[in-house]
């Protein structure tokens, strides 16, 4: 079944109660839709697009921050049988040019934050025509939203749509370079409910809090589970350890997905007493959960010391692979903490070697999964699919190896393997290593080039606020790894991530590894 049924059903049961919520704290703004309302504005955008011929086999893309139109015209492209193309929105005018080129788009949905990087660009994107602007003062190269959907029917469309159409284009995060357009079918969205669904237990009581990129895989499929059972979601435009605990304590929260550096930002501000718990409801909030990218063990142990009741999960995922829940590691199993967990609901994994054999148990390979959420290919890309898609097993590009009890363990990006005098080195391993220094907030490990040994290891620190420490310090803390791990160099700076939480090693090997690297001032 298609995922657009979801919400015509929803419309129809139970049409009156609330499916999304966007809260703006800075402005105080609070914006609601039912579900009905949800279903209308989606059936609206549809036929207008229809209307002006956009349907099966034609993209939309939509370039928006997180607000309570976003959904909706994510159903509504859906609905007509076209594609919904989400765009990353930190691209630049150019990247925006190049992914609109590469998905062959053929119309654009944007917000106020983008005219000035898509104007300069109408000349590059020829093909892309309407330009659909949601907000005010409308650009004179484009057209209200507001005014295209005015007289449009809210009845659903009598566009025939089944598991095998394509329904939407995502990009790779482009860590490792220009993004890739990642094709996928009706049948992996509604796998991604399905999945979600199982792994957590959402019902209609349930109250999803939404603080992630919508244009990602991560946030939308996280809470697709709550929308196979009519579960809302809270969109929270902004994001700070007050405006998150806020948030979760006036809206009633029940699950919150975080990412990493978020988690480390509340526990930060809990510490400081710049956040007292009992001044919140809290009791209602049940799940935790994070993925994105590899998780601190000491950040969970932190967490569980201040949230004793809350479940914990930690989802591993790629946009090849609609997002989270091909691996999971499941609440009833923190006692693993640090691991991925085993092989979500509907999906089977495996670790292989170079040759596509499964690797002895404990032995690092490269993580394969199959299921019905791996994606059709890379769009327009028939040499980079044949090279990640082998007999319908999408190869990760992730490195790990399972324990003797089932559970996989990241060891690392294929591409971010330190080789030093030979050695392999698993810049994960290091980071959760120093992350339980009590000075650092956040750190990178990269292979930085060395003309006798080709790399050594480097580490980029990024310390906690007030927090003072020495390289001497940090030194002496990893004489408790073995030697040819230990790092050699110290950058005593800023790490950054992108919108989904993924360290942009791409960048950092740019800024340190192509030069003499000069390090930052100790203090933050």
């Amino acid at each position: 079944m298609p995922i657009t049924e979801l919400l015509s059903a929803h419309a129809d049961s139970f049409g009156d109660e609330v499916s999304l919520v966007e809260v703006s704290p800075e402005s105080g703004d609070r914006r609601l839709l039912t579900w009905r309302e949800f279903d209308a504005a989606s059936n609206r955008l549809a036929n207008a697009l229809l209307s002006r011929g956009i349907g099966r086999g034609k993209k939309v893309a939509i370039l928006m921050t997180n607000c309570l139109e976003w959904l909706p015209i994510y159903f509504g492209i859906l609905k007509t049988g076209a594609l919904a193309v989400p765009m990353n929105y930190r691209y630049l005018a150019e990247e925006i040019a190049y992914c609109l080129n590469l998905a062959e788009t053929d119309a654009l949905v944007f917000g106020p934050e983008f005219v000035a990087r898509v104007e300069p660009i109408l000349d590059k994107i020829p093909q892309v025509r309407p330009f659909i602007f949601v907000g005010a003062d409308t650009p004179a190269f484009a057209e209200s939203y507001e005014q295209l959907i005015a007289t449009a029917s809210t009845a659903a469309p009598a566009v025939p749509i089944t598991d095998s159409n394509d329904a939407a284009i995502y990009f790779s995060s482009g860590t490792t370079g220009f993004p890739k357009a990642i094709l996928h079918d009706h049948r992996s969205l509604m796998s991604s409910c399905e999945t979600e669904q199982n792994h957590h237990g959402q019902t209609r009581d349930d109250n999803f809090l939404c603080i992630p990129p919508l244009y990602h895989t991560g946030a939308k499929m996280h809470w697709f589970g709550s929308l196979l059972v009519g579960g809302k979601a809270v969109l929270l435009r902004g994001v700070t350890p007050e405006w998150i605990i806020d948030t979760v304590s006036k809206e009633r929260c029940t699950i919150v997905w975080l990412l990493v550096p978020w988690a480390q930002d509340i526990l930060d501000a809990i510490d400081r007493g710049e956040i007292k718990l009992e001044n919140y409801r809290l009791e209602q909030w049940r799940l935790m959960h994070i993925g994105a990218q590899p998780v601190p063990p000491s950040l969970i142990r932190r967490w569980k010391e201040r949230f004793p009741h809350h479940q914990y999960d930690t989802n591993y995922g790629l946009s090849e692979s609609i997002g989270p829940g091909c691996v999971h590691l499941g609440v009833e199993n923190i006692h693993k903490v640090g691991a991925i967990g085993k092989a979500g609901h509907l999906w089977d994994v495996k670790i292989v070697d170079a040759a596509g054999e499964a690797t002895p148990q404990g032995e690092v390979g490269e993580l394969a999964v199959k299921g019905p959420g791996v994606m059709k290919g890379y769009y327009r890309d028939p040499e980079a699919t044949a090279a990640a898609l082998k007999d319908g097993r999408l190869l990760t590009g992730d490195m790990a190896r399972m324990d003797q009890d089932g559970f996989i363990w990241l060891v690392d990006r294929k591409k971010d393997v330190i080789i030093t005098g030979g050695e392999n080195i698993y810049p994960i391993e290091i980071e959760d290593f120093l992350h339980q220094h009590d000075a650092i907030k956040d750190v990178a490990v990269i292979g930085l080039p060395d003309q006798r040994l080709g790399e050594i290891v480097g580490a980029v620190i990024e310390l906690k606020t007030g927090a003072q420490t020495t390289e001497e310090e940090i030194l002496e803390f990893c004489t408790a790894l073995p030697r040819y791990k230990r790092p050699r160099v110290f950058i005593f700076n800023r790490v950054p991530r992108n919108p989904t939480g993924k360290i942009e090693k791409v960048k950092l090997r740019e800024k340190y590894a192509g030069g003499s690297v000069v390090e930052a001032q100790l203090k933050v």
